[in-house]
């Protein structure tokens, strides 16, 4: 089968698993909100429980290299976000949501990582990496797909239970067109040789920064929707913000995977989306339309552009050990999502709103960006050093 089905068909399933059984609950928080179900403390909770099993799930994924493994959690989890959608039509109130959002958080880190560790060496065996790339623009497209489900259902006067039953169905209707089409594992696929001790060190790092990047994208990325409904009192305008998230994110995906591939730029990339990101979170502080549309275009259009470069950086670093870092790096970046709904719950109930909570979040990112610039200055003195090598010989 032409990689370019697979590679499509894995577009489609991070589409799936990341925008719909991920990230629906952004969309679904201003209803869940007005229907009295939860309070604002509450839904930092439940976004919590989500990334509590984001990170579980990631965990479990790192440690499975058997293909049968491989396969059980790739298709479970697929199956596993449809039919958690499908009975959170059921769900009503605070205990029932979180246990469901748990669930979706192991499934899609299921997702997220057996694909990312099936996807790019074949897009690499192929010799079309920039397709592998293009992958991960998935999830932005199904954040825009969730936004504009969200719009029609709110124009239409819909609930949050008719709205899950929508989410389900479109999810299902997805699953089952690219079932036949996934990547199938293999034992050279999964297999995870050692790494060399200076790229383990390299993967630290970077797992730092991975862990201070979720903490500090995930306040706006969790709370846009009610924020923006809170500034347009529930108008139909406030459902434009996710969906224009989702399109950014999916637009920044595109423009990385265009630039020129030189040695060593992936750091100077990875440096410029994080920084990009603290701006757009520290306008979201504004509070105002402008703000939040700032907020979207520079938080939005590097969202899963550095996920795409961390995950490039790491494969830099240990090309033979896809699959376990992407595991160890997903369940980094869940550590630092579970932080920061937490974080956003505490600021919702000591001061009332998210301010307290969305100035710890820039500050992450622009800490995280820092820790970016030990290595390339590293990489800039032993250029340094070489160039006056050459000059005396």
């Amino acid at each position: 089968m032409s990689p370019l089905i697979r590679l499509s068909a894995s577009f489609v399933a991070l589409m799936m698993a990341m925008g719909i059984g991920r990230f629906a609950l952004t969309p679904q928080l201003p209803h869940l909100l007005s229907e009295g179900q939860i309070d604002l403390t509450a839904a930092g909770l439940i976004a919590a429980a989500n990334y509590l099993g984001y990170f579980i799930g990631a965990v479990d994924a790192m440690f499975s290299r058997r293909p049968a493994q491989v396969r059980r959690r790739l298709f479970g989890g697929l199956w596993l976000c449809v039919l958690l959608t499908l009975a959170s039509f059921w769900a009503n109130g605070f205990w029932s949501h979180l246990l469901l959002r748990f669930g979706t958080g192991v499934a899609s880190a299921w997702v997220l990582v057996m694909i990312t560790a099936l996807s790019q060496p074949l897009a690499a065996a192929a010799g079309r990496p920039r397709l592998g790339a293009l992958v991960f623009a998935g999830p932005g497209l199904g954040i825009f797909l969730t936004g504009l489900l969200a719009l029609g259902s709110n124009l239409l006067g819909q609930t949050s239970a008719t709205l899950w039953l929508v989410y389900a169905a479109t999810g299902l209707a997805m699953l089952l067109g690219i079932l036949p089409f996934l990547p199938q594992p293999s034992v050279t696929a999964t297999a995870a040789p050692s790494a060399s001790a200076s790229g383990n060190q390299g993967i630290a790092r970077l797992g730092w920064i991975y862990a201070l990047y979720g903490l500090g994208y995930i306040i706006p990325a969790t709370f846009l929707s009610q924020m923006a409904n809170a500034q347009f009192h529930g108008q139909w305008q406030a459902d434009l913000f996710w969906p224009c998230f989702g399109l950014a994110a999916a637009t920044g995906v595109v423009l990385v995977s265009l630039r020129r591939q030189k040695p060593g730029a992936t750091g100077h990339w990875l440096m410029a989306t994080l920084w990009l990101q603290a701006a757009g979170v520290f306008a979201c502080l504004l509070g105002n339309g402008p703000g939040l549309a700032l907020g979207v275009i520079l938080c939005g259009t590097p969202f899963l552009a550095c996920m795409q470069l961390v995950m490039q950086r790491s494969r830099e670093l240990a090309p033979h050990a896809t699959q376990r870092n992407a595991g160890l790096l997903t369940a980094c970046f869940a550590v630092g999502q579970l932080s920061g709904p937490l974080l956003a719950a505490l600021s919702s109930h000591f001061s009332g709103g998210l301010q307290p909570a969305l100035v710890v979040a820039g500050c992450g990112l622009l800490i995280a960006g820092g820790l970016l610039l030990a290595p390339v200055n590293a990489a800039r003195g032993l250029c340094a050093n070489d160039g006056a090598t050459t000059a005396r010989r």
